[in-house]
């Protein structure tokens, strides 16, 4: 008799539903499973900013221990939320197809008219190009004023230090609320409070059949390393529960999410770093760019990069693309001090 999967999952609605999928996509190569459900630390504590928590790995920690001490044998994950460094004696077995990359804005359920708070936005930024084959750096400065109808002092609701300084940037009148829990806390803190919308992602809505039909995509803020994606995750030498996974893995999925978080890791970025990225594959070939901006400025403190390769010598492009970014003294100046601002809130000297 084969032996049965034990797939490890945080018990949130969406998370359940991302590790039903993967076992369904198990029993269609023949593999029993059985799912576990475990709470992270990221569940527990839904006041505190993830910014302001200052560790990595909230939401996975706990399956991850599970993972070691053998209570299960695969381990499935929003994969924006893995550390780009798992723990030792774990290692990635699958990646699933993405599903949308996109940010959304989720109205107020009686927000009359979800347009009315994008009034004044504006947009100063400093930008790197690179492409491939042209070692040249292209240096740009721009200036937008984007004006979309009249300007409210709108508060809008997300935990994202990302999310708040793209919004900021854009937004620099409205005020931002800070937004903790899963997605169904999330949308029910939403409904109960005073605020005018709230930032999720578009996949987790979608996945659960939660997106609102008035929801309004972000298609200007560049979302989070491998957003969208979901990554399965298996102990060091199970060698049955790696081959299992292998039949779901999307190899152009795990190509685009790999160059993602090799930028946030060339950046040194964690949870509570504004760091962005998006890699997408475009005929034949791997078109990315990444972003960061400053926390504290936001509306001037942003660096952008950009390039594009084949998709068989993209796997670097990550990498390259953050040692490009880091060889400027006010980037480097301004990783350092986010990373101070990490150590602090870890508790470090």
């Amino acid at each position: 008799m084969s032996k049965v999967l034990r797939i490890g999952t945080r018990d949130s609605q969406l998370a359940v539903w991302q590790a039903t999928w993967v076992q369904d996509l198990l029993k269609n190569t023949g593999v029993a499973s059985e799912l576990v459900y475990m709470k992270s630390e990221g569940d527990i504590d839904t006041v505190t900013p993830l910014y302001a928590l200052g560790v990595t790995g909230v939401f996975t920690k706990t399956l991850d221990a599970a993972l070691l001490n053998n209570r299960i044998d695969i381990a499935v994950h929003s994969m924006k939320d893995v550390p780009v460094q798992l723990a030792d004696g774990l290692k990635q077995a699958a990646v699933l197809k993405r599903a949308s990359y996109k940010d959304i804005f989720v109205p107020h359920p009686d927000l009359k008219d979800p347009q009315s708070i994008f009034g004044m936005g504006i947009i100063e930024r400093g930008t790197i190009t690179i492409t491939s084959g042209d070692s040249q750096k292209k240096e740009t400065q721009q200036k937008t004023t984007i004006d979309t109808g009249d300007r409210i002092d709108a508060i809008v609701a997300t935990s994202s230090i990302r999310r708040i300084a793209q919004w900021r940037r854009r937004y620099p009148n409205h005020t931002i609320e800070n937004l903790r829990g899963n997605v169904n806390t999330r949308l029910r803190k939403l409904k109960e409070s005073d605020w005018h919308g709230a930032i999720f992602a578009a996949a987790g809505l979608e996945r659960i059949g939660l997106k609102p039909d008035n929801a309004i995509e972000l298609d200007w803020m560049l979302p989070a390393p491998a957003q969208g994606a979901i990554m399965v995750v298996c102990r060091t030498g199970d060698d049955h529960a790696f081959e299992s996974c292998q039949s779901f893995n999307d190899e152009d999925t795990a190509l685009c999410t790999k160059i993602e978080r090799d930028f946030l890791s060339g950046l040194m970025g964690g949870c509570s770093t504004p760091i962005s990225a998006l890699a997408k594959i475009v005929n034949g070939e791997v078109v990315f760019k990444g972003q960061i901006i400053d926390p504290d400025n936001p509306r001037m403190g942003i660096a952008e990069i950009g390039a594009g390769d084949k998709k068989n010598g993209a796997s670097e492009m990550g990498l390259k693309c953050a040692e490009t970014l880091l060889s400027r003294s006010i980037i480097k100046n301004l990783i350092e001090r986010i990373r101070n601002k990490e150590r602090k809130n870890n508790g470090e000297a």
